[in-house]
């Protein structure tokens, strides 16, 4: 079975965005197992420069690298907003693809409210672009979760997707 691993910088705090967390984690359940890794962010200063804005980067992807080590091997996506836009049936496609000819486990990283290092995001081509638009890191988590649940919907011709 696939595993999916999401890797999270930063907690729900909102108690309708973790329902809906929830909803999409028990659906998910039924095509892959799936695991939320939630990592601690970094407190931001009132005032804050660029010089710390990168020293809050680099601590923040020097977590997620290590979890990413942890688990061994796999294939890594990140949501980033220099990544590339999708169709859900593309992006179904794109896990379809590498599940059937990669690893079996892919993980997802949400970084925190400044983004991740660029040291981090070298390790893998694989960036995932939502929209242009900024959104807030905890409800592009929900976004992650439906489309992957949409993409098993479309991978099985299950109806959903319309």
């Amino acid at each position: 079975m696939l595993n999916i691993k999401i890797i999270c910088v930063g907690k729900i705090k909102e108690r309708s965005l973790k329902d809906l967390c929830d909803e999409y984690t028990k659906r998910l359940s039924k095509y892959s197992k799936i695991e939320i890794i939630e990592l601690d962010d970094e407190k931001l200063p009132q005032n804050i420069n660029n010089t710390e804005i990168q020293k809050i980067k680099d601590i923040e992807s020097k977590k997620i690298k290590e979890r990413i080590d942890k688990i061994g091997k796999c294939t890594i996506f990140f949501l980033d907003l220099k990544g590339r836009e999708y169709s859900s049936e593309e992006f179904a496609n794109k896990i379809d693809t590498l599940t059937t000819y990669g690893t079996s486990t892919l993980v997802f990283v949400i970084g925190g409210s400044l983004g991740m290092s660029d040291e981090l995001l070298s390790i893998s081509q694989n960036k995932i672009c939502f929209s242009k638009m900024t959104f807030p890191h905890q409800l592009i988590r929900v976004f992650l979760l439906e489309q992957i649940f949409r993409s098993f919907k479309i991978l099985n011709n299950e109806t959903y997707h319309h």
